[in-house]
């Protein structure tokens, strides 16, 4: 009898000691699990919804979206790992066919396993064409994984492209709608610590809530220690949130925990984030970066790679001498050789020999402008025409 006590204080003790190992003093760790019933919240994210997760202050939950890849998640999980904390996946369909052992190690890890569609389609569906979407994704994971009960009935829609129709179709099947409260922007062109930046200083504006991150992309492994280690240095808690199963029941919470705030600070959706404005770059390719722009921006993109993809040797530069300043304005002369005409200047003739070093940069302010403000309107007539000269 000693004998059997002794052993299982001895278990109990290397078990302790394997947890210690696990998770060093002075890391985040978990703070609390959050089990939630579907049934009874349908849809999250004070982004999109009147609901979102009921956190305390200085509470936050993790969430990684588009995976699971390995050169990427890898890394992710490895930094999780190493402050013992927990997150949610949102993984797509196919990248859980291709790569099936990651989404098992994300399992096998303790993190939520979560739908992101089968192939992340970012436009608005039919009920149909969504519903397809829907159930093939979570039939991919419970592949990947082995275990049919091993898949949370937690779903995001790509791009946060909410649709009515298929919010309803979710919430009739028992499965929760994500969206989120704050954005890190890790898709857009930043770099790691502009990321880490955007996510805790919308975190600090808002005090609690669910953080969009992706592990599909380089800055998003870079910036994750950074986060994690501000939200420590902060005073914040992980919480990790679990469905509610029969052998797991429901955290106990008011009506009145559920209700979002108001937001201090304006998002925008991966659908419609446009990139950081940059400076001209040289080559055709780095006119407009078009992703995420209007059909505004698009258009003025396109007309803008037309003008540059005009052979210089074979164009023709007409010197508009303005009489209100003491400076000679150019414009792009239209491409065929030997003509005479000159856009926004047809009276004017043409140099044959064009100025040297000339960059064509529609709707952008040039040195010329920023040089003389004072006569901006003289340049007006020609500018609005959509031609602009920026000397490199």
């Amino acid at each position: 009898m000693r004998r059997t006590i002794t052993s299982c204080a001895i278990l109990v003790l290397l078990i302790g000691t394997a947890n210690a190992e696990q998770c060093p003093p002075g890391s985040l760790g978990v703070s609390r699990t959050l089990v939630v019933d579907p049934n009874e919240h349908a849809r999250v994210g004070s982004m999109q919804y009147p609901e979102t997760l009921p956190l305390n202050d200085h509470e936050v939950v993790l969430t990684f979206d588009d995976g699971p890849l390995p050169r990427y998640t890898n890394p992710v999980l490895e930094t999780l790992a190493s402050e013992c904390v927990k997150a949610t996946f949102f993984m797509v369909g196919q990248m859980a066919r291709a790569y099936p052992w990651m989404v098992r190690r994300v399992y096998d890890e303790g993190h939520t396993v979560a739908n992101h569609t089968q192939n992340h389609p970012i436009r608005k569906m039919s009920v149909d064409q969504a519903a397809r979407e829907i159930e093939e994704g979570f039939e991919s994971l419970r592949k990947a994984i082995g275990d049919s009960q091993a898949v949370s009935p937690f779903f995001r829609i790509p791009g946060l492209l909410r649709q009515k129709s298929v919010e309803q179709y979710l919430a009739a099947h028992g499965d929760m709608t994500w969206s989120a409260d704050f954005l890190a922007d890790d898709w857009t062109r930043i770099n790691n610590s502009e990321v880490a930046r955007r996510a805790i200083s919308r975190i600090e504006a808002r005090g609690r809530g669910i953080l969009l991150l992706h592990d599909i992309h380089a800055r998003t492994v870079l910036a994750l220690p950074e986060i994690l280690n501000e939200l420590k240095s902060r005073g914040y808690k992980i919480v990790h949130v679990v469905p509610a199963a029969a052998d797991r029941p429901k955290t106990a919470t008011s009506t009145e925990q559920w209700v979002a705030r108001p937001e201090t600070e304006q998002h925008t959706r991966p659908s419609q984030m446009r990139p950081l404005r940059r400076s001209p770059k040289r080559g055709l390719r780095a006119l407009h970066d078009v992703r995420f722009r209007s059909k505004a921006d698009m258009a003025r993109a396109s007309r803008a790679r037309r003008f540059d993809e005009i052979d210089p040797k074979r164009t023709r530069v007409c010197p508009l001498l303005l009489r209100c300043t003491a400076l000679t304005c150019y414009t792009r002369h239209s491409p065929w050789a030997g003509s005479s005409r000159c856009s926004g200047a047809s009276s004017l003739a043409c140099s044959a020999a064009p100025p040297p070093r000339l960059l064509y940069w529609p709707h952008e302010k040039t040195d010329w402008e920023k040089n003389h403000a004072r006569d901006r309107s003289c340049f007006a007539q020609y500018r609005n025409n959509g031609f602009a000269a920026h000397r490199r």
